[in-house]
């Protein structure tokens, strides 16, 4: 793997470590399966290029987007807890409404953002090269992220957010409306992805209706990684954790396409594969080394 291409591993791994917090949220704590991640950063990353490109601010540009990440995640919600959808089919319905929403954000399939400002810009301007800035940017972004998902789950609401995941039925009989904590937990939850994908969409210098695609197999891959590495604890380590798997599973990523055997090497169009294959270690790997423990302990 070259240098430049372990710094791609690492940028990408920490804005989509954004993505893999809000995933985190619904899948972990709310026990909620989430298929709206596909089209909410698409959504944050439509949002964000078109206001940039009607001259707003492209900071500012975050807040419209994530905002309208929290309103993809709170509909969702509302399909399930309100009209009784099942959360998988709630989730896929916005998802695919999505779609359409985003073109039509866009006027386009697409939208470019070359010659546009980006939030990178600042850092450039005080002469940093854009392959340190964007790392350490998108670092930042995410650990301040990691650090209010710690902080709220500490506090009263997201001590009952939690109890929602964990036991609805207990929390619901101390007087917690579980309906209101699903819309507000899946609405963070989208928020946040939505935010990743206007950061995206910045530093790649465009937004795509289809750039959502296989967000949530990448998200949920990236937490099963952070489990392996860190294994299960209290909520603070299992967040340390699915961020330092967002890490992880890029750099996976990048090494494997890096390999080659002989003649044998992974092409881009086998990332769906790759994919597929770190998942299966990553859950197997904790079996095998409990039977490798077991060996040697006898």
């Amino acid at each position: 793997m070259s240098f430049y291409a372990f710094i791609g591993a690492l940028e990408q791994g920490f804005v989509f470590g954004l993505m893999v917090l809000g995933v985190y949220l619904t899948f972990r704590i709310l026990d909620f399966p989430d298929l709206t991640v596909d089209g909410s950063l698409p959504l944050g990353a439509a949002v964000s290029s078109v206001c940039i490109g009607a001259g707003l601010d492209p900071f500012l540009s975050l807040v419209p987007a994530t905002l309208a990440g929290f309103c993809a995640g709170a509909v969702t919600g509302l399909l399930n807890t309100r009209l009784r959808i099942l959360h998988l089919l709630s989730s896929i319905l916005v998802m695919i409404a999505l779609y359409s929403i985003n073109i039509r954000i866009m006027g386009k399939p697409n939208f470019t953002l070359l010659g546009k400002p980006t939030v990178l810009d600042p850092l450039a301007a005080l002469g940093m090269p854009s392959w340190m800035a964007a790392p350490l940017l998108f670092a930042a972004a995410t650990t301040l992220a990691a650090l209010a998902m710690v902080w709220f789950t500490r506090t009263e609401l997201g001590q009952a957010m939690l109890a929602t995941g964990d036991n609805p039925r207990m929390i619901t009989a101390l007087g917690v409306n579980t309906g209101n904590m699903i819309v507000l937990g899946v609405g963070l939850s989208n928020a946040m992805v939505a935010l990743c994908g206007a950061l995206v969409a910045q530093n790649q210098g465009s937004a795509d209706v289809n750039m959502g695609v296989g967000t949530i197999v990448a998200g949920l891959a990236s937490v099963i990684i952070g489990e392996t590495l860190l294994g299960k604890g209290r909520v603070g380590r299992m967040i340390l954790a699915a961020v330092l798997g967002s890490v992880a599973y890029r750099l996976a990523i990048a090494l494997a396409l890096s390999l080659k055997v002989g003649s044998f090497s992974f092409a881009p169009s086998d990332l769906n594969l790759i994919t597929a294959l770190v998942v299966v270690a990553a859950l197997t790997f904790p079996r095998f080394r409990r039977a490798v423990s077991r060996m040697t302990g006898a």
